[in-house]
């Protein structure tokens, strides 16, 4: 199993950042290859993500936890990804994001393509700092 960290800080207070967390249906504006989703209930939201020039159609499981400031997830049905974000507040209008993921290599080689090893690290890592600068983005400009 690899592990990814990363975190970016927000211009926008905590609660504002998390109900952006929770709005599934927004996934595709800042969720590189998200196509389409949308909430099966309160825990659970389906995703259709491009994938290798067709798509792929999975479910994820969402928990809330520490009062509104952790949310944990993992794929039910489809790749066995898992992580957790983190919102830390900073004062007045400031919020850390913190986000960790962990996947199995070869797993997500086999479902999205891609490089192995090194290569599928760094783009995966590429792709999750790209991911919170357009949620940055998306929480701010809502924001202003």
């Amino acid at each position: 199993m690899s592990t990814l960290e990363e975190q970016i800080e927000i211009g926008a207070p905590a609660d504002a950042t998390w109900e952006h967390l929770h709005r599934v249906v927004d996934y595709p504006r800042f969720v590189d290859g998200v196509l389409h989703a949308h909430a099966r209930g309160s825990h659970r939201a389906h995703l259709d993500v491009a994938v290798d020039g067709g798509h792929r159609e999975f479910d994820a499981y969402f928990t809330d936890l520490g009062r509104g400031r952790v949310m944990t997830w993992q794929t039910v049905d489809g790749p066995p990804l898992r992580g957790a974000i983190a919102l830390r507040p900073l004062g007045a209008g400031r919020t850390r994001v913190q986000v960790r993921i962990e996947y199995e290599p070869a797993a997500v080689a086999e479902v999205f393509g891609g490089g192995h090893g090194f290569a599928q690290a760094s783009a995966i890592e590429r792709t999750v700092r790209s991911d919170l600068e357009q949620f940055k983005q998306l929480v701010e400009d809502e924001q202003r």
